[in-house]
């Protein structure tokens, strides 16, 4: 397996990476228009989803159940999506994952602004929207390697962590509590419409991705291709294991309780918790252009799991909040180091994992990843009954990080980093100080 190094001319064993460089190529800055004016979309239809369950049920469970509902059908068809991802037209996929999702997101807007939507049409419908996010999302993963050289896949890894914020969690929010306030509805128009810039932009890319045929190869035998290249690699099915069970422990109270304390512990509006999520989204615009600037780390494996250990222990933030400015700070804090580990986490996908395995890979880390969340959704609310929002959000985060942290002493877990280290410096031997160069060495796992 090859692993492509950048240059190494700056102390510190870390490549310069220039944040703007993919966005010189024309078919990738096309291509992030569109997801721009789509992820703003998706950040307004957040707050009128959470704001509309609560208004609709206003209990926790409410919300675990309405999350639960878009989670499991992305959980049953990432397989497929990441199968279908690696054997056709990826342009064509995301966009009809666009199409479904627009369809969804715009029933909600007619049901809601008639004053007929019920808590069951709802269920439905963001159930029909994850459908489609299970196939756009790998194929979306797959597509971008396609279209820049590797020298830059890391600048576009942070990119993506700088605008997909910037979008979701700061514009969309902020642009969100405005239209809810006014009517969950038209938020709702407003989402459905930007699946049509995200379209457009597809439609725009030039380039034509020629994909590996599998001849008489099966979907399910593709599937168990893919598992079999995660199993083989500590660095893949440790993460993902870890990421299962530590979002089993966080994630569900972190999505399910971080809106409910807005909106009852602190009496907060759609506004408040609009600009609790923006907060976030400074956060990891802040993340994404540091680790732009200073490049992909020569220690990834250890820095991304550092990163996320602290990023899971600022969940107990959430749960001592007196203030909405607290909660602020928190998700600030939150996002910052999630972003910064994320980044780095898609660099070194994208550097070990070849092309046409990539759509599956990605396929089954969103799978084992979020597998357990409808499980930590479900048993938030009964957490919460028990010992109450405040302590279910501080042990959820001491838990958590006490299993991110441990994956990373697996055996093996950070064999990629030495061998990396090792080409790096014997290659640092052999070549003058300064000199910008890429380095490919074998890896063997």
């Amino acid at each position: 397996m090859q692993h492509s190094h950048e240059a190494l001319d700056r102390s510190g064993g870390f490549a310069r990476a220039r944040l703007i460089s993919p966005l010189t190529h024309r078919d990738f800055r096309v291509l992030w228009m569109g997801m721009t004016a789509s992820l703003i979309g998706d950040g307004v239809f957040l707050i009128a989803m959470v704001w509309e369950t609560y208004l609709l049920w206003n209990a926790p469970a409410a919300l675990s159940i309405v999350a639960i509902g878009m989670t499991v059908p992305t959980i049953v068809f990432l397989l497929v999506g990441g199968v279908v991802s690696d054997r056709h037209d990826r342009r064509r996929v995301m966009l009809c994952a666009d199409a479904v999702r627009a369809v969804a997101v715009g029933a909600l807007a007619v049901l809601a602004l008639s004053g007929t939507l019920r808590f069951w049409e709802l269920i439905a419908l963001v159930a029909i929207y994850g459908s489609g996010t299970a196939f756009f999302t790998p194929a979306f993963e797959a597509i971008v390697p396609s279209l820049l050289p590797k020298a830059d896949l890391a600048a576009a890894n942070s990119l993506d962590q700088l605008v997909r914020p910037i979008a979701l969690r700061l514009a969309g929010p902020l642009l969100g509590g405005v239209l809810v306030a006014l009517s969950p509805g038209l938020a709702f128009s407003i989402d459905a419409a930007s699946f049509g810039a995200s379209a457009l932009a597809v439609l725009m890319v030039r380039s034509r991705f020629s994909i590996r045929e599998e001849g008489a190869v099966s979907s399910f035998a593709a599937v168990k291709e893919g598992l079999s290249f995660v199993r083989r690699r500590v660095w893949l099915w440790g993460t993902l294991a870890a990421a299962a069970v530590s979002y089993l422990v966080f994630l569900g109270p972190t999505e399910v309780l971080l809106p409910y304390v807005v909106k009852n512990s602190l009496h907060g509006s759609a506004n408040a918790l609009g600009a609790v999520f923006a907060a976030g989204g400074v956060g990891a615009v802040g993340a994404a252009f540091w680790v732009g600037q200073r490049g992909h780390p020569r220690r990834d494996v250890t820095v991304m799991y550092v990163t996320w250990t602290l990023a899971t222990l600022a969940v107990a933030g959430y749960g001592i909040a007196t203030a909405v400015w607290q909660l602020m700070l928190a998700c600030l804090v939150f996002n910052a180091f999630e972003a910064g580990g994320t980044i780095i986490w898609a660099t070194i996908k994208q550097h070990h994992v070849p092309s046409g395995m990539l759509g599956r890979v990605s396929s089954l880390d969103w799978l084992i990843s979020i597998g357990l969340v409808p499980i930590s959704l479900a048993l938030t609310a009964p957490a919460v009954a028990v010992i109450g929002v405040s302590a279910t959000l501080i042990g959820a985060a001491l838990i958590g990080s006490a299993i991110t942290l441990g994956a990373l002493f697996l055996p093996g877990m950070r064999d990629i980093e030495r061998a990396s280290s090792e080409q790096t410096h014997g290659d640092k031997d052999a070549v003058p100080s300064g000199a910008r160069h890429r380095v490919t060495a074998t890896v063997a796992n």
